[in-house]
């Protein structure tokens, strides 16, 4: 008798892993062949405990969304150097900025469905999901196609199930400009105060990453997140001008 319990236990398991691989399969078009690798890319590092070894240290997925970041911006990089041949370096860098920065990724990954993936430690509460922990996902799945499947896998996976479905180049091209200084002589046109509310959060490899509120006398009005404190102003300006409907 006490086989039958232990049995559907495993037939429970079995089932679970096998949706997971075809969640997995449905998102990057590839069956995984070492699936350990992408559970490993929808495990926060709040659901790991605290251990005092290396490898406790380890069993989240910030290893991978390090390795992510690296070839998601190589691959995109790549992209846009072939689609605009005749643009200078400071174009395609803030090009690349717009792609793949920290609220773009948020966006892929919902889009994705990445959120039903991610285990997260319940208290964490939403506040922590709309920072980054789906975007932090995304990167990590990357690193985990990377890994599991090899350069052209993930090339192939960034460039057909991301960029191409859901980045509007031509659209972010149109509309690349010094969102900052458009929001300074709105403010000034209405003789609104206008400052920044900076704060920065370390990610892993020792990279910072930055968040900004756009406050108009004194209201907070927009924020935006990048990799640097220029990134992060300029998008929290232009959602900001979005807002106030400039």
């Amino acid at each position: 008798m006490s086989r039958l319990p232990l049995f559907g236990f495993f037939r429970r398991m079995l089932g679970q892993d096998k949706a997971f691989r075809q969640a997995i399969a449905t998102v990057t078009g590839r069956t995984p062949q070492n699936v350990r690798l992408y559970h490993l890319a929808f495990t926060h590092s709040s659901v790991v405990k605290q251990q005092a070894t290396e490898a406790g240290r380890n069993q989240s997925n910030e290893r991978l969304e390090f390795l992510g970041d690296a070839v998601l911006g190589t691959v995109v990089a790549e992209y846009l150097f072939r689609k605009f041949p005749y643009e200078q370096e400071g174009f395609l860098t803030e090009m690349r900025s717009r792609i793949v920065n920290r609220e773009s990724l948020n966006g892929l990954a919902l889009k994705l469905g990445l959120d039903k993936l991610v285990q997260l430690d319940p208290g964490q509460g939403r506040a922590a999901r709309s920072r980054s922990v789906n975007g932090n996902a995304l990167e990590a799945l990357v690193g985990a196609v990377y890994l599991d499947q090899g350069y052209k896998a993930a090339r192939k996976f960034v460039l057909s199930r991301l960029v191409k479905p859901f980045v509007d180049v031509k659209s972010l091209t149109e509309t690349t400009a010094n969102f900052k200084s458009k929001l300074i002589e709105w403010a000034q046109r209405n003789g609104k105060a206008i400052r920044y509310d900076l704060n920065g959060e370390a990610r892993p490899g020792g990279v910072m990453e930055f968040s900004a509120t756009v406050l108009l006398d004194g209201e907070a009005v927009a924020t935006g997140m990048g990799l640097s404190k220029k990134q992060a102003e300029q998008l929290a300006a232009e959602r900001a001008l979005a807002a106030l409907g400039v």
